[in-house]
């Protein structure tokens, strides 16, 4: 795995730099003097000795779990009306899980500035030329049955999907969220 960490190492802070010099980063705020490519640099340079894991196993619940879950989360919007509580012209209050809690109260309320509020909106916003996975994909409406017993099949050649592993899958994605994001 250490091969593996390097290779990843090496291939991201490449491609960063690629999307720095293309002027492709943003940097507002504090952050902002690393616009420069000389400070953008000296701030990657200790990310560069460091030692990177790079963590991969086989999914613990097999390809279907896998499915399962991107069927629910993949299709979601960044936030959802109902999370909202209160907004005006200065600030935006809404509702927030916190699953890192070790009480049983994650539901949680957050205040930001308008401009944070909508910076952290965008990121959630896709770049041109990428499309949801819901409109396009393995999850696509017109062949979503056949592209999952395709999926399987490539995963696991000796279990095929049956038609209610399938139907239970694209059930899941038109289920309401129980507990909302």
């Amino acid at each position: 795995m250490r091969v593996l960490g390097k290779l990843f190492r090496r291939l991201y802070l490449a491609r960063l730099v690629a999307l720095h010099d293309a002027g492709r980063l943003g940097f507002f705020g504090a952050p902002a003097h690393l616009a420069e490519r000389q400070a953008f640099l000296r701030h990657l340079s200790p990310v560069r000795k460091k030692r990177w894991v790079a963590y991969a196993k086989a999914p613990f619940a097999g390809p279907e779990a896998v499915l399962a879950y991107l069927s629910r989360y993949t299709h979601r919007v960044a936030i959802s009306n109902r999370r909202l509580i209160t907004f005006d012209e200065t600030v935006v209050t809404f509702r927030y899980t916190d699953y890192r809690r070790d009480d049983c109260d994650w539901r949680q309320n957050m205040t930001l500035a308008v401009d944070e509020f909508i910076r952290r909106f965008l990121l959630h916003v896709l770049p041109r030329g990428f499309h949801r996975i819901r409109h396009y994909g393995l999850l696509a409406g017109s062949t979503r049955k056949t592209s999952l017993a395709r999926a399987n099949s490539c995963t696991s050649p000796h279990r095929p999907m049956t038609t209610h592993q399938a139907n239970r899958i694209t059930s899941a994605r038109h289920a309401p969220a129980a507990a909302d994001e």
